[in-house]
C-alpha cells in the first residue's frame, strides 16, 4: 500500500545490476562456472544463486537494554513524521546478507556479542574496546534524523547513540591524521554476500577529520527507543545525515586514523557513480537517475530533495575550500 506497483516486467533504472557485478557474473558464465557454482557452491555462495541462507541464532538479551529509551536531544528536529518502525525494519540495504531490501531474516545470523571495536592507525595507542563498555560510556541520546538514500528514497529515523567526535577525542589521534576510516565485520560463515568475489569486502567508508568532528556525525547504537536491530547495523553504525546513506556504514568493527584518503567500498566498485564525499545535492544527478526528488517511504509522497539533505547550516562550511572536488557524488 506504500509503494508504486510496477508491471511484472518493469524495473526502475536504479535497480540495474552494477557494472562490476555484471561483468564478474558474465565472465563466470562464459567459462561454464556459473551453473557449477549454483550446484556445488558452499551455502554462503549458494545464496547468490538462490540457495539456502545460514540459520539464524537465537538472540541473546542485549546487555545494554536498560539504557533505552534515551533522552531526546531537541536540537535535532524533523520537518516530517518519523518513518514507521515496521517499514524501516523491512526496507534496508545490507549487501552482506543479500541483494533484496528485506534482509531482516538472514541478518539474524549476525552475532553481535561478543563484539569488540578496534581503534588504531595514527593514534597515541591502538586499543580494543568491548561494545558494551563503549555504549555505557557514550552518554546516549536520541536524535531525529532524515536519511536519504542515493537510490532517491528517504526515511526519518529516531537514532540513539553519541557524537562521533566523542570517540575521536578518546582515540587521541596524531596531528598527521587527516581521515577516519571505518570497516565492518568480515565473516563469510554467516554473511552470504561476503562470499561474492566481485565485491571488495569488508565494507569500508571514510570521513575527513573535520567531518568526523562535526556535531551531526553520530555513532548509532539504537533506534526507535531500543537497541539497534541487526538489519540497521547492530551493534554500531554511523549516521551522517547530510550524505547519501551508503556512507553510513553498518556493523563497525574497526575505526582507523590515516594520513591518506581511503578508497571506500562503492568508490572501489563504481567511481564514476559513487565517490568519497557523497553529499546530497538535488542539482547533481546520479549518472542513471535524477536526485531532484525523493520518495518518502511510508507516505506515497515525493518531496523535493534538499541540499545537504537539509543540514546545510551545520555542514556547508566544511566544503567551502573544495570547489574542484566531486562533492555530490
Amino acid at each position: 500500500m506504500f509503494y508504486h506497483r510496477r508491471k511484472g516486467w518493469e524495473i526502475d533504472e536504479r535497480e540495474a545490476t552494477p557494472k562490476a557485478l555484471f561483468l564478474s557474473r558474465r565472465a563466470a558464465l562464459a567459462t561454464g562456472l556459473g551453473a557449477a557454482a549454483a550446484l556445488a557452491a558452499p551455502p554462503a555462495m549458494a545464496f547468490w544463486f538462490g540457495g539456502d541462507t545460514p540459520k539464524p541464532e537465537p538472540a541473546a538479551p542485549d546487555p545494554t537494554r536498560d539504557l533505552y529509551p534515551a533522552r531526546r536531544n531537541e536540537a535535532y528536529r524533523l520537518d516530517r513524521p518519523v518513518t514507521p518502525q515496521e517499514i524501516n525494519a523491512h526496507y534496508n540495504n545490507f549487501y552482506e546478507f543479500g541483494m533484496t531490501k528485506d534482509v531482516s531474516v538472514p541478518v539474524q545470523a549476525l552475532r553481535t556479542r561478543p563484539w569488540t571495536l578496534r581503534v588504531d592507525g595514527l593514534v597515541e595507542a591502538p586499543r580494543e574496546i568491548g561494545i558494551d563498555d563503549l555504549i555505557r560510556a557514550g552518554a546516549l541520546e536520541e536524535r531525529l534524523y532524515r536519511h536519504r538514500c542515493v537510490e532517491a528514497w528517504s526515511m526519518a529515523v529516531p537514532w540513539t547513540g553519541f557524537p562521533l567526535k566523542r570517540l575521536v577525542d578518546m582515540a587521541k589521534p596524531l596531528s598527521s591524521a587527516k581521515y577516519v576510516v571505518f570497516e565492518t565485520f568480515l565473516d563469510r560463515s554467516i554473511a552470504p554476500g561476503q562470499a561474492a568475489p566481485f565485491y571488495p569486502w569488508p565494507y569500508r567508508e571514510g570521513l575527513t577529520m573535520a567531518e568526523a568532528a562535526n556535531d551531526l556525525a553520530f555513532l548509532v547504537t539504537g533506534a526507535y527507543g531500543e537497541p539497534l536491530a541487526r538489519q540497521h547495523g547492530a551493534p554500531l553504525r554511523l549516521a551522517t545525515p547530510w550524505k547519501y546513506g551508503f556512507k553510513s556504514i553498518k556493523s563497525i568493527r574497526r575505526i582507523s586514523f590515516a594520513s591518506e584518503r581511503p578508497k571506500t567500498f562503492w568508490e572501489g566498485l563504481q567511481p564514476a557513480e559513487y565517490g568519497f564525499w557523497a553529499n546530497v545535492n538535488p542539482a547533481v544527478p546520479h549518472p542513471r537517475w535524477s536526485q531532484a526528488t525523493e520518495e518518502v517511504l511510508g507516505t506515497g509522497e515525493r518531496r523535493k530533495t534538499l541540499l545537504f539533505n537539509g543540514y546545510g547550516e551545520f555542514v556547508a562550511d566544511l566544503y567551502a575550500g573544495l570547489p574542484n572536488d566531486r562533492l555530490y557524488m
